[in-house]
Order: structure tokens, then sequence, then C-alpha cells
């Protein structure tokens, strides 16, 4: 990203403009000495970088390809239905990763609590529209936003896309998320974003994501995990997704 761009509201379902996120972060004349001083030591021994460097010293990455129609979410959005998570099932990654990250993506949403969270399953989807599965990047049916509403007494539409999933280290996975305002037809908030654990500022953020939710649980704050387990992962770049939804 080269600047940050104010986004305003669109026509749904035009969501492609992106808002920067990044910060810039600097380091004490001191910290550089000794930052040196320690990357000296680890090509002197031959050894592997220490977690310090890379969870203290590294910024964590914050999604940048976001879309909001404002700061706040619509005052008359109580009550969101998830639809069943899309993919392309020509491809068998992606296939394996739709069934294990479906429910992951469900309780993170439910824990921002901005709003009641219903499910749609693929069954009464394919009854209500003839098609199990909707990205919200089709040409949707003219009565679809208005039979899910009937159907379910919701405000707004989740559409739900795994766009990528890599399930050996570096681990890596992406999502199409479509937040959709079921009486306007606009879009609310929206995001497209690829977490690769191959970029240091990803895997710093998934680690120190990884800490606070096991010390928070009480457990061992090793941070191999955030690095090796992809629902571990997963739940890390969904919780960094929803945590740019406009606030309440």
């Amino acid at each position: 990203m080269t600047h940050s761009q104010i986004q305003t509201a669109k026509e749904f379902p035009t969501a492609n403009s992106q808002l920067s996120a990044n910060g810039n972060r600097t380091v004490s004349s001191w910290g550089v000495r000794q930052i040196s001083s320690l990357a000296a030591s680890v090509l002197l021994t031959g050894c592997a970088a220490p977690s310090f460097t890379a969870i203290h010293l590294t910024p964590s990455y914050q999604p940048e390809n976001i879309f909001l129609a404002a700061p706040k979410l619509p005052g008359d959005v109580k009550r969101v239905v998830v639809l069943p998570l899309a993919c392309d099932e020509r491809r068998t990654d992606l296939a394996a990763g739709q069934e294990e990250f479906a429910p992951v993506l469900l309780a993170e949403l439910i824990k921002t609590k901005k709003f009641e969270v219903v499910q749609a399953s693929s069954e009464e989807l394919r009854r209500l529209t003839g098609r199990a599965e909707w990205t919200g990047e089709e040409t949707l049916p003219a009565g679809l936003l208005g039979s899910l509403k009937k159907e379910y007494g919701c405000d707004a539409v989740l559409f739900c896309q795994l766009t990528g999933f890599q399930a050996y280290p570096p681990l890596a996975i992406g999502w199409r998320l479509k937040l959709v305002d079921v009486r306007q037809k606009k879009t609310i908030w929206a995001g497209d974003e690829h977490f690769d654990a191959g970029r240091p500022a990803v895997m710093a953020a998934a680690r120190r994501y990884q800490q606070r939710q096991q010390r928070q649980l009480g457990g061992d704050t090793a941070d191999w995990l955030a690095a090796t387990s992809p629902q571990w992962f997963g739940q890390y770049s969904l919780a960094s997704l929803f945590n740019t939804l406009p606030a309440r």
C-alpha cells in the first residue's frame, strides 16, 4: 500500500477500495546498537534468531484491504445471518479448509459481541435460492436479501469466502468477507486479505495473538503453535479481520 484512503459508502456489491492501517515503528539509537550486537552474535554462532527479536521488535501486521462505509455500525443492525463458507471446491486444499474453518469463523464473529449472530445452513440456502453458497461477488437474485430477511429476521448478511489455504509451514490463509445491509442493499464492511506466516509482521501478530489467548485461558504461552497449527493461525486471521468491523 502506498497511501491511505478514506472510503465512502458504495452501492452493493462494490467493495474493492482499500484502507491502509500500517503504522511506523521507531527504535532508539541504544536499541539499534543492541540489535546490531544481537545480529552479529547470531551470525557468528550460526544460531537461529531468538524469539525476542521476532516478538518484541517486529511490528504486528494490520489488515490493509478493508472497506468501511462508516466508522460505526448502523443503529438498526441488530441481527446478522452468516451464510455458509464458500470456496472453489475444485481445489482440494480449499475444500479441506472450508470444513475446518466454518465453525471457527462463526465463533470469532460471535466473540465481537457487536450483534446477534445466526447461521444459515447450506440446505436452507439451497431451499431459498437454489444454491448452497454465495460469495457476494456474483450477480445476486433480486429477491435474495429480502428472502433472507424474511426467513431469519436479519438486518444484515455476512458473505464468506475462503480464498486461500496452506496447511503446512509457512501457514497461509485467505479470506473475502462482506457485510451487507439487507434494507439498503449496501456494503457496510468488507475485507479481502491473505495472511502469510512467511511474512515476519504476520507471524509476529499471530504469535502475540496466541500468547494473549493462552494467558486468558491460563495455559502455556509458548508461541510455536502460531507457526504450526492451521486452526490457531486461522483463528488469529479471523480475529484480526473482525477487529476492523465498525464500532458499535
